[in-house]
């Protein structure tokens, strides 16, 4: 405790597919000073990396400095926990087709402090195990609707990991089989990322658009840019085609969910990301579809929530976590 006494703080990092989050947060779980960028437009990881640390040092500063700092926790997309790497990002341009050292880059431009990483997912189930809707629970499974579908998985009170640090990849099971399914970011088709991220809700509508006459709020806009948050007041106003959407995403989401149980028997499934702030549009039919496709001995078992925290603090805290952890 005495070198926590030292360096009182860590740096967490939430790094999305379109917003980085930082939060410099003390043992007790405070943020005590924030600040974001936009993680696309970098050409490179080194663009990346420079744009993050520009945007630190004044926060990093407001706390006394990186002597204050005991270490770096980054939740990210593809990370590999082992060897501190971001593999082969769909949702990430710099990292698309290639592996980045990225613990060891912002280590070595943050005078060296120790830096983990995890995949996105599992930070923000860490920071609900600790701080969140998932606090006393040891078998879980977090589901995060943002960009792209990532999970965490804790089984017997356990991240699970695997034994390459890439467990836990749910947002890529297949869901729709041959050619039919949708091109996902990851190269192969009819993921479920592809239906029920918010890229994929939005693709629902233009699709929907395209293939019907139904009138729709929707139609008042520019096809390509619907967003799931459009899609979500749309709905939210009794916009039927807009309901249809949220029905048919919900459904999908559910049936994985059942399938999800079969192997880790969760207690709970918690929901976090922008889509969330639908509300039931998106939850009731999560559970309608769960119950009617579980297998009868995980039946009205599993409860369905929603993040009990802010999106981006419950990365944040679950990143600072990772942070805590090494020594």
């Amino acid at each position: 405790m005495e070198q926590q006494g030292i360096k009182p703080y860590v740096i967490g990092l939430d790094l999305g597919g379109t917003n980085s989050v930082f939060g410099i947060v003390d043992a007790r779980g405070e943020i005590k000073a924030t600040t974001a960028i936009k993680t696309g437009g970098h050409a490179t990881a080194e663009s990346y990396v420079d744009a993050c640390v520009a945007a630190l040092q004044p926060i990093i500063e407001q706390v006394g400095g990186i002597s204050k700092i005991k270490a770096m926790g980054i939740g990210a997309p593809n990370a590999n926990y082992y060897k501190g790497t971001i593999e082969f990002a769909p949702n990430l341009p710099w990292a698309h087709d290639c592996i980045v050292p990225l613990a060891k880059m912002f280590s070595d431009r943050l005078e060296g402090i120790p830096v983990g990483l995890t995949n996105d997912a599992n930070a923000a189930a860490v920071g609900e195990m600790v701080y969140g809707a998932a606090r006393g629970m040891k078998d879980f499974i977090v589901i995060t609707l943002g960009t792209g579908v990532g999970s965490g998985i804790v089984a017997n009170g356990q991240l699970l990991y695997g034994h390459d640090g890439f467990a836990g990849e749910l947002g890529h099971v297949t869901m729709v089989r041959g050619a039919e399914g949708r091109p996902c970011g990851c190269g192969r088709t009819g993921c479920l990322e592809a239906y029920c991220s918010a890229t994929g809700v939005a693709r629902t509508a233009r699709e929907l658009l395209q293939t019907t006459t139904r009138p729709s709020l929707l139609r008042n806009m520019n096809a390509e840019e619907i967003t799931s948050l459009d899609v979500s007041i749309a709905a939210e106003k009794g916009d039927k085609l807009a309901l249809e959407i949220y029905e048919f995403t919900g459904k999908m989401l559910g049936e994985a969910c059942a399938d999800f149980a079969a192997f880790s028997s969760p207690e709970a499934f918690i929901f976090f990301g922008g889509m969330t702030k639908a509300g039931e549009l998106i939850m009731k039919p999560i559970r309608e579809a769960y119950d009617a496709h579980v297998m009868k001995p995980f039946r009205g078992k599993a409860q369905f929530l929603i993040s009990a925290l802010d999106g981006a603090s419950a990365a944040v805290l679950g990143a600072s976590a990772i942070g805590w952890e090494i020594k």
